[in-house]
């Protein structure tokens, strides 16, 4: 069995021109399905790979950090999910009880503990907190128990002068969902309410803003009388109008509110994770929309992946920038194939396009009456 050390000679990159645009929502099912999903934007490709860790595995966190060792477990669960720049570090996945986990950049209101030789034991950075909750909890009771008992250090990242600032949304498979942060008040667990999560500022003030658009809906308004003039609305979507458009967080986490909680019932899970996709699709942002010009090179924030997740079969779902083909990781039918071994594959493929051919079988009959002889 391989032991799992996680280093970071190479984790400054993934922080040096980082997206701040990630967005996820939560959609369930009428069959009782919970599936998380969401985008993953940086300004630059992460390089990202899919992680299998499977049960078992021994983990040592903060061995980055100047040779030391911080706190040590044993994989309860085996999971799997994206990692970034080939680093043994999963900031989106799943694990074998259904429970999700992803990590979005909270910059400006991430605040962690300073290690210390007397937390050092049981310390977790905080870019590794995804694997301490997937290899250790199956509920979200759990996983709030299971922070009591480490410190979470914001680890000193020489090349950037600071921390890796994230929060964090957890999903277990009976549908709870929760958003964890670090902030100057201390650990704050906040319960997913509306289905949808975004970057900074704290949840819940996201929560608040909301009340500056409580006139949305997805029905059309019908219009009023002004002096026997009947003012009519301009087309289809009258009743979403007013609701912001733009890329920033505040923005995004209003959209995401309103389709999660406005997209048609989903029969099951492969129509939830059909109709997750197609809603994030609208949160798809393309290289140039996006550009900061404070370095000599132009940083642009683009969508490198989106991903969903089927928390009762635990499959892990995902695109990339470049292959907008779904992909799928059946977790537990990989578990069995990693035959105990930490595993990395590659997520991306080919990119290609399906060539439409002649095929009797799919063929429809012109009718004559149509105006073509």
């Amino acid at each position: 069995m391989k032991t799992l050390k996680i280093t970071f000679l190479t984790l400054t990159m993934l922080f040096y021109q980082i997206g701040i645009a990630c967005t996820g929502i939560i959609i369930k099912t009428q069959n009782g399905v919970t599936i998380p999903a969401r985008t993953m934007e940086f300004g630059f490709d992460i390089k990202s790979k899919l992680l299998i860790i499977p049960k078992g595995s021994d983990i040592t966190f903060l061995s980055f950090v100047d040779g030391k060792d911080g706190y040590k477990m044993k994989a309860k669960y085996g999971f799997a999910g994206m990692n970034a720049v080939d680093k043994n570090i999963v900031v989106d996945g799943v694990n074998e009880a259904g429970l999700y986990l992803g990590c979005f950049y909270f910059s400006g209101d991430a605040q962690y503990e300073q290690l210390t030789s007397s937390n050092q034991s049981n310390a977790v950075s905080s870019e590794e907190l995804g694997n301490y909750v997937l290899g250790s909890f199956a509920t979200i009771d759990e996983v709030i128990e299971g922070l009591k008992k480490v410190t979470v250090v914001g680890s000193f990242i020489d090349v950037i002068q600071g921390e890796a600032p994230f929060h964090y949304a957890v999903t277990d498979a009976t549908g709870r969902s929760v958003v964890i942060e670090y902030t100057k008040e201390g650990l704050r667990v906040h319960e997913n309410t509306v289905n949808a999560v975004c970057n900074n500022p704290t949840y819940d003030w996201h929560l608040t803003n909301l009340r500056n658009y409580v006139n949305l809906t997805p029905n059309n308004r019908q219009g009023f009388n002004v002096n026997n003039e009947k003012i009519k609305g301009m087309g289809q979507g009258t009743g979403m109008l007013g609701m912001p458009g733009d890329y920033t967080s505040p923005s995004r986490f209003v959209r995401a509110a309103a389709f999660a909680n406005t997209a048609l019932p989903s029969a099951n899970e492969e129509e939830g994770i059909f109709r997750a996709f197609h809603i994030l699709n609208a949160f798809d942002i393309p290289k140039g929309a996006i550009r900061d010009n404070a370095t000599k090179d132009a940083h642009t924030d683009y969508t490198v992946w989106t991903s969903a997740v089927d928390t009762k079969n635990k499959i892990y779902y995902y695109k990339t920038y470049k292959n907008q083909s779904i992909k799928k990781l059946d977790l537990l039918a990989i578990l069995k194939s990693c035959k105990g071994e930490i595993t990395i594959i590659e997520s991306e493929t080919k990119r290609g396009y399906e060539n439409v051919m002649l095929d009797q079988n799919l063929r429809l009959e012109i009718k004559h009456n149509n105006g073509y002889k």
